[in-house]
């Protein structure tokens, strides 16, 4: 079964809605998608309607954006996103996301870049979701400054940027925590991405797996043939299982939905989609 465990919609920083997402999803050949927009898992009626009604097998997911020195991010898959610990947990990523991007306007004006947190707001499509740094990039490369909002986040954002902030991130083990307390699994995103070296990133996965870490993306458009068969021996080694995705937020910018090919094993979709084979 093909399917596609790392998309974004409009949700958080993509450019899709859920119903255009699953129609380009279906066009793809994928049969089983996961929307994991960044912090939040709202309009997850929505996502599951447009999903299902296109024919594909569908997973409640989330991408927790963590850090630990550097980006550490986490999917979750099989979440609840109706309980009552997801409902605490986003009010608290919310307040955390409106205290950062004050943070970052504050210091975006004291080098000289006058910035309002409604020209932030702007450029979030769903009120009910937190701030996004890639809304705050979209709205100075509004601006003129820098030649995309890529660019925007790389020069002024990322850590160790003149406007950088880490208020209100967790760090990747609360990041585990938030998702089972979602009822889901919790597996670390794109490894390969992750800003540290073979023995860091070993012993990262390891503290990971003591806080109950259930599995790695080893399949991803980024990671090399190396890095992807070092994953898939680092998952089966420590027991975790092997997840794949896209990580689409535009199709056609370098990303396509369902790309790279990524089939899970009956195991994990037997624990994310428990009907999945039959």
């Amino acid at each position: 079964m093909r399917a596609d465990l790392h998309t974004h919609t409009v949700y958080s920083d993509g450019a899709h809605t859920p119903e255009e997402l699953a129609a380009i999803a279906k066009k793809n050949g994928v049969e089983l998608l996961a929307v994991t927009d960044h912090d939040n898992m709202e309009g997850a009626d929505r996502k599951q309607r447009a999903i299902e009604g296109a024919g594909l097998l569908f997973t409640h997911g989330i991408e927790i954006s963590a850090y630990l020195g550097c980006k550490v991010h986490v999917t979750g898959y099989a979440c609840d996103p109706h309980c009552e610990a997801y409902r605490a947990y986003l009010q608290s990523r919310i307040d955390g996301s409106f205290l950062r991007a004050q943070d970052i306007i504050d210091k975006c004006r004291k080098i000289g870049i006058s910035l309002s947190m409604e020209e932030v707001l702007a450029e979030r499509q769903m009120q009910s979701a937190p701030i996004h740094t890639m809304h705050v990039a979209r709205a100075i490369h509004k601006k003129g400054i820098c030649a995309d909002a890529g660019e925007v986040y790389e020069t002024l954002l990322c850590r160790g940027a003149p406007a950088y902030s880490d208020i209100g991130r967790p760090t990747p083990f609360d990041a585990i925590s938030f998702i089972h307390a979602f009822g889901g699994i919790a597996c670390l995103a794109h490894p390969g991405r992750i800003e540290l070296d073979e023995g860091e990133l070993k012993n990262l996965v390891d503290r990971m797996k003591e806080c109950g870490l259930d599995g790695i993306e080893c399949v991803y458009p980024s990671h090399t043939e190396r890095e992807t068969n070092y994953f898939f021996k680092l998952a089966k080694e420590r027991s975790l299982f092997v997840t794949g995705g896209s990580d689409t937020h535009i199709e056609g910018a370098g990303r396509s939905v369902g790309s790279p090919v990524f089939e899970p094993s009956e195991e994990l979709l037997e624990r994310i989609c428990p009907m999945g084979g039959k």
